[in-house]
């Protein structure tokens, strides 16, 4: 039985968003694969907060931003002050919408 997936995220730069995701998101890096070990890109890097793991690969470059992760967290509002106060890009910040309870479908 399927127990977790990890998303994977296309990155065009693998230092600087090694960076955002473990300075500004709190993430921190479990490993770096870089094929070139003297050249920054490309690379596979894994991060992990609270036990949920996110890959950040530039191999596929033209892919940068055109790849998502959701994540569900306990507390939206504390989790975006936490992050913002460290300089995070914030699209919306937390929202009230009614979208149905999506969590029942893919539980």
């Amino acid at each position: 039985m399927i127990t977790s997936a990890i998303p994977v995220i296309a990155v065009s730069d693998s230092v600087r968003s090694e960076d955002y995701y473990c300075r500004v998101l709190g993430f921190q890096k479990m490993f770096a694969y870089r094929p070139d070990p003297s050249k920054s890109d490309p690379c596979y890097l894994g991060v992990a907060r609270d036990g949920v793991w996110l890959h950040l690969q530039s191999f596929k470059r033209e892919r940068a931003g055109m790849t998502d992760a959701f994540l569900w967290v306990a507390d939206v509002d504390l989790l975006h002050v936490e992050v913002s106060a460290r300089g995070a890009v914030v699209q919306l910040p937390p929202t009230s919408q009614d979208v149905g309870n999506s969590r029942d479908r893919y539980s």
